[in-house]
């Protein structure tokens, strides 16, 4: 073994101490940037499943129709076994459009549909004649010479189930959620209309709500199907259009639940 001298050994030890400390930092950045990337690319996963809830109100565009063109909101009503490209779609004889088969929207009292909390039916929910009373979402629509209203209950009013507030989420421009307290009172009956049905289930012809939403302008579009499940139109499908410009608003605690 060579011999070492204590100035020479005084030397080496820097060397050492810096060559280690050269490895331990070049260890520990290759960590940390692994850590950054998995961190990163859970965020990314994170953002595309989960997106922004739209808290506030969807302010609705009164339905529109120029010959065979229709814009803003409006629904129609297709038969068993039908679909929304190709129909068979009911004829609304009260339509104020060439086309009987769509029943045009007109904004409510409250200009829209909120997320996060309900707007129900009042009490009666239907006048003299049996027509929907509810003004909140959506003026009642004559629908066969009866008027047809919108709202959202705490519990569903056809089944008794109790539902969630609707909530809208926005994942870079698509919209996604749930509408299951949407329902509507015609003839002296409640039928269901949402997406998804009471007890967040998908029932035939129903499917889940989609639509675009641009975060400059807020503008959206929002669609979805729902089975009518019992009553006079037993088996057809009801079809939402929903069409208008978000608003933002903060929850106080003077909001109805």
């Amino acid at each position: 073994m060579p011999h070492m001298n204590h100035r020479s050994l005084s030397a080496s030890l820097p060397n050492r101490r810096r060559r280690k400390a050269r490895l331990i930092s070049v260890a520990t950045f290759a960590a940390v940037a692994i850590l950054a990337s998995l961190a990163s690319g859970q965020r990314d996963s994170a953002g595309a499943s989960t997106g922004k809830a739209l808290r506030g109100i969807f302010n609705l565009a009164a339905g529109s129709c120029q010959g065979t063109s229709v814009t803003g909101t409006y629904f129609r009503m297709i038969f068993p076994h039908g679909n929304v490209s190709n129909g068979k779609f009911f004829e609304n004889a009260t339509s104020t459009c060439s086309d009987k088969t769509y029943t045009l929207g007109v904004p409510g009292t409250q200009g829209g549909l909120f997320t996060g909390k309900f707007q129900p039916d009042p009490k009666p929910a239907f006048d003299a004649r049996g027509g929907g009373l509810a003004s909140a979402i959506e003026q009642p629509q004559n629908f066969g010479d009866i008027n047809l209203s919108i709202a959202t209950d705490k519990r569903d009013p056809e089944s008794g189930a109790a539902v969630p507030a609707p909530s809208i989420v926005d994942t870079k421009g698509r919209l996604s959620g749930q509408v299951e307290a949407w329902s509507i009172a015609w003839k002296k009956i409640f039928m269901n209309q949402g997406s998804l049905k009471p007890g967040h289930s998908l029932r035939r012809a129903t499917t889940t709500l989609s639509g675009t939403y641009n975060a400059s302008t807020r503008a959206f579009v929002i669609m979805w199907t729902s089975q009518v499940v019992g009553g006079p139109f037993n088996g057809f499908t009801g079809y939402w259009h929903l069409e208008g410009t978000f608003s933002p608003k903060k929850r106080t605690r003077a909001d109805p639940s």
